[in-house]
């Protein structure tokens, strides 16, 4: 029976949460759009949505449902954080300075940004590879706009495909699940 759950959760058919976890992501940093340290520590006790971004794909409009997102649940503990790249299709602008100025302009972002960075491959954040060690095969980002979720203390708990909206049902019950829990560790017993 432990073979087939490990086995499971090999192929990414066990969910993140239920999967025994390595590390955690407060142990990242990124460097942000604008040139600052952005130690996923200082996220502690907030859910991250940690999203890799293009500025001329298909699933470019989902900026706005991020930053509908970012604002609709900030107050309440998410932190969204996107993710630059030009690993699928060279959809990125070559400069940061570009990525940031068309995302500002054309949706008004205001939620944090990394620089112009790899998800994939050997040279991708360390980030990204620790996310799926923690998550397994089937949640390998395979093109932009991939979306994982990290609870209040660190932890991997979900992740979903590109084509999904960060404002669908998944995503939204996912993220007010976390939202639940950071409340019951806060209020007073």
């Amino acid at each position: 029976m432990r073979f087939f759950a490990f086995f499971l959760a090999f192929l990414g058919w066990a969910s993140a949460e239920a999967r025994e976890q390595i590390g955690s992501a407060h142990q990242f940093t990124f460097k942000s759009i604008s040139g600052q340290t952005i130690p996923l520590s200082s996220f502690q006790g907030q859910v991250i949505l940690v999203v890799n971004t293009a500025s001329h794909c298909g699933f470019t409009s989902q900026y706005q449902s991020l930053q509908t997102l970012w604002e609709r649940y900030k107050k309440k503990g998410l932190v969204v954080l996107a993710v630059p790249s030009g690993d699928f299709g060279s959809q990125e602008f070559a400069s940061n300075q570009e990525i940031k100025e068309f995302c500002d302009i054309n949706y008004g972002r205001t939620f944090p940004m990394t620089e112009k960075t790899s998800v994939v491959g050997n040279g991708s954040h360390p980030f990204f590879a620790w996310a799926l060690k923690n998550t397994g095969v089937w949640a390998k980002p395979r093109w932009n706009f991939h979306k994982f979720l990290v609870d209040g203390n660190g932890k991997m708990v979900d992740w979903f495909s590109s084509p999904t909206d960060p404002l669908s049902k998944n995503v939204i019950q996912a993220v007010e699940k976390q939202l639940g829990r950071l409340s019951n560790m806060t209020a007073p017993h």
